[in-house]
């Protein structure tokens, strides 16, 4: 079943979507919000796939659906928490400025709590105020929950994973380092974030498999490829692992996105991965790709985002058919 937000107040209006992401047809019969639906899924989660299943056999009212009309599945959430499951990455970025690469990094997730009361659509422009706060793209994916206890265990996580989404998570990297100094976490650094235009039940996704989302995340930049790194593969923290590490103390709402990190693979050789261009699978972000070229070349070559700058980030099935919709964003200048 794939669910999206149509643009329509604060917190859009949810629309059922067909698998070819040509067609939905309005669920608000059963729920106005995807909010509504995730507070009362026992009983809005099986009629909503009822519904999914009629539009299929093209048995109610259907409209055609673009992607261009969506907002984010969820507008603005309860609860944004996102990890960094794929510990290359960080890795990466950490030798890259000659910092220590602690052991536990590698046994107990990293995560950080960002904004959620407002997201940007797939389509919305990425607002940069000052392109020397470093505007980097960061090509995750996420899973939205349902309510999920404290202490729950990585098999009770697994089971409150309600939807899978795509993510673009936003980063202004000259900003964090002067923020870590303080030793309270990101803030400024990470503005608004972009989803998807439709979010998955896992079911509907036969690559979704052991709390990981399996196949290339395409990532693009300024129409050429950036990034084909497959999330399925050293993603060093299942997603069931890391709800379960963010509901360590605290019960989780239905309705927390919990975020993967920066897909990131490791090179044939288990080094630094290399450039499509060059064979490799390339980078989802452009923090990685200076870290490499750090590495390899002592300095950094790739610029950050500037404003004209346009991102798109989709993942396809085998069939080479986009399956949640594509995040296409330009830059936009102050």
């Amino acid at each position: 079943m794939k669910l999206a937000s149509l643009r329509g107040g604060r917190d859009g209006r949810l629309v059922v979507v067909s698998n070819d992401l040509a067609w939905y047809t309005p669920a608000d019969r059963i729920a106005f919000t995807l909010q509504d639906a995730l507070d009362d899924w026992d009983i809005c989660g099986p009629e909503l796939r009822g519904l999914a299943e009629s539009l299929e056999h093209d048995s109610v009212p259907k409209a055609r659906f673009r992607e261009h009309d969506a907002m984010s599945p969820l507008p603005r959430a309860y609860q944004w928490a996102d990890g960094s499951a794929y510990v290359n990455h960080v890795a990466l970025v950490r030798q890259a400025r000659a910092a220590d690469m602690p052991a536990s990094f590698w046994t107990d997730p990293l995560m950080y709590q960002g904004g959620s009361d407002g997201f940007l659509g797939p389509r919305d422009p990425i607002p940069l105020r000052d392109e020397a706060w470093g505007c980097d793209l960061e090509g995750e994916i996420a899973v939205i929950t349902g309510d999920v206890p404290l202490g729950a265990s990585r098999e009770e996580a697994l089971a409150a994973i309600r939807l899978v989404l795509l993510c673009n998570d936003v980063s202004l990297r000259n900003l964090i380092p002067g923020e870590i100094a303080k030793s309270f976490g990101f803030f400024q650094s990470k503005p608004a974030s972009a989803f998807s235009p439709v979010a998955v039940t896992p079911d509907a996704l036969p690559n979704f498999k052991d709390g990981k989302l399996h196949g290339p995340l395409e990532v693009e930049l300024n129409g050429a490829p950036l990034g084909e790194a497959d999330a399925g593969i050293d993603m060093t923290f299942d997603f069931g692992t890391l709800i379960a590490h963010a509901a360590k103390t605290r019960a989780l709402s239905a309705g927390t996105i919990v975020g993967s990190g920066t897909v990131s693979n490791r090179g044939a050789d288990g080094g630094p991965g290399k450039p499509i261009a060059d064979g490799g699978v390339g980078y989802s972000c452009l923090a990685e790709v200076r870290a490499v070229e750090t590495l390899l070349g002592g300095a950094p070559k790739t610029p950050f985002l500037k404003a004209g700058d346009k991102v798109r980030i989709q993942m396809m099935d085998a069939r080479r058919h986009s399956i949640f919709g594509a995040i296409e964003q330009e830059v936009a200048g102050a």
